[in-house]
């Protein structure tokens, strides 16, 4: 059994260890993922759960930090618009640019 079957064995059994382990951030060196891999990847979670706008704004500056673009940034709700539905992706949209600075509800197009 390689790593990765094992981990989603321990958490499709939720091991309070493994569980733990993964709530509690370990170290972002042991992940496949680069940092702002990670931060999109992260972004677009809390994108398609609906997460308030201070927790889109804290990682947008981790994956700025990472060095992820504005348009990377963008991309992601762009992705995961077809998984999420209109009602999910239009309103993260105003979220989203808030946590980048911009305030669409003012904004003529």
């Amino acid at each position: 059994m390689n790593g990765v079957e094992r981990g989603l064995r321990r958490l499709a059994l939720s091991d309070e260890r493994t569980v733990q382990s993964v709530l509690a951030e370990p170290d972002p060196s042991r992940r496949e993922l680069d940092p702002k891999g990670q931060a999109l990847v992260r972004l677009g979670a809390l994108l398609s759960i609906g997460a308030a706008t201070v927790s889109l704004r804290y990682t947008v500056e981790l994956a700025f930090a990472a060095g992820a673009t504005e348009g990377e940034i963008f991309d992601v709700l762009l992705v995961i618009g077809p998984a999420v539905g209109h009602a999910r992706l239009v309103a993260a949209a105003p979220r989203l640019a808030l946590a980048l600075g911009y305030d669409v509800d003012d904004a003529e197009d």
